[in-house]
C-alpha cells in the first residue's frame, strides 16, 4: 500500500496537478474570505470562518473529482492497470494507497487555511473572540467530507477508462449524496412527516452538525460507513476487471 501511496503523491507533485489544485483552492477561498464584499470576514460584525466552511463543499465538489478522475481511468486506458495487478499487491492495498494519496493532497490544500483562523483570532475584539470549538468541528467535518468525496471519486474512476466521464460521474454522485436527500425531503409527500429522517441520509445534515461544534459519534460513524462503502465498491469493480 505504501508503495502505491508514494507513487501517487510523486505523480501529483511531479506534474502541475497538485500545485494547481492547491493554488486554485487557496486563491479562491482567500478571495471569498478577505476580498469579496458579500462574504469577506472584514465586513462581518463578528469573528467567524463560516464563509470558508460554507464554500468548501462546493469547491471540493469540482476539485476532488478533478484529482481522482485519473486514478484508475488513466491506468485502464494506458493498460498499466493490468500491469499493476501482476504485482504482489492486493486490490485492497491498491485502493487504500490511492485513497490516502488523494486525501493527503486535499489535506495539503486545507492546511494553509489555518492562517485564516490565526488571523481572525488575532483580529477579534477582544483578541481570541472566535468560537474555536465550532472551527475545530468544521475542520474535522471538512476532512471527513473530503474523504467521502475521494472515495466516491475513486469509485467513479474505476467504472470507466475515460477521465472526463469519471469526472462527471463523481460530481453527480457527490452532489446527490451531499444535497440530494435534502431536495427529496422537500417533496410535498415527505415534507413534515419523513423530511428530517430522509435528510439524515445526506452528507449535508451531518456536516452542518459537526460545523456547529457538536461532535456526535453518529456523525462520525455516518462518514466512516460512507467511506468504507465506496472503497468496497471500488475494490469490487477492480476485482471484476481483474478476473
Amino acid at each position: 500500500m505504501f508503495s502505491i501511496y508514494k507513487k501517487e503523491l510523486s505523480t501529483f507533485f511531479g506534474s502541475l496537478i497538485g500545485y494547481i489544485v492547491i493554488g486554485v483552492f487557496l486563491i479562491f477561498t482567500g478571495l471569498v474570505m478577505w476580498i469579496f464584499a458579500d462574504t469577506s470576514v472584514l465586513e462581518y460584525s463578528y469573528a467567524s470562518m463560516d464563509s470558508l466552511f460554507f464554500l468548501a463543499p462546493t469547491m471540493f465538489l469540482f476539485l476532488i473529482p478533478a484529482i481522482t478522475m485519473k486514478s484508475f481511468a488513466e491506468e485502464s486506458n494506458n493498460g498499466t492497470l493490468e500491469l499493476l495487478f501482476t504485482k504482489p499487491i492486493s486490490e485492497n492495498e491498491i485502493v487504500l494507497g490511492k485513497f490516502f494519496a488523494n486525501l493527503t493532497l486535499v489535506l495539503f490544500a486545507v492546511l494553509p487555511t489555518l492562517v485564516y483562523f490565526y488571523s481572525i483570532y488575532q483580529l477579534g475584539a477582544p483578541k481570541g473572540n472566535i468560537d474555536t470549538g465550532a472551527v475545530v468541528g468544521s475542520y474535522i467535518g471538512l476532512m471527513f467530507l473530503a474523504a467521502v468525496y475521494v472515495a466516491i471519486g475513486l469509485f467513479s474512476s474505476a467504472l470507466t477508462n475515460n477521465q472526463v466521464i469519471a469526472f462527471v460521474i463523481a460530481i453527480f454522485m457527490s452532489f446527490f449524496v451531499h444535497w440530494g436527500f435534502d431536495y427529496i425531503s422537500k417533496i410535498p409527500a415527505f415534507y413534515g412527516i419523513w423530511d428530517d429522517f430522509i435528510q439524515k441520509f445526506g452528507i449535508d445534515y451531518h456536516y452542518r452538525s459537526m460545523s456547529r461544534g457538536l461532535f456526535d459519534s453518529r456523525d462520525v460513524m455516518y462518514f466512516i460507513s460512507l467511506i468504507i462503502t465506496f472503497l468496497l465498491l471500488t475494490n469490487f469493480v477492480l476485482k471484476k476487471k481483474k478476473y
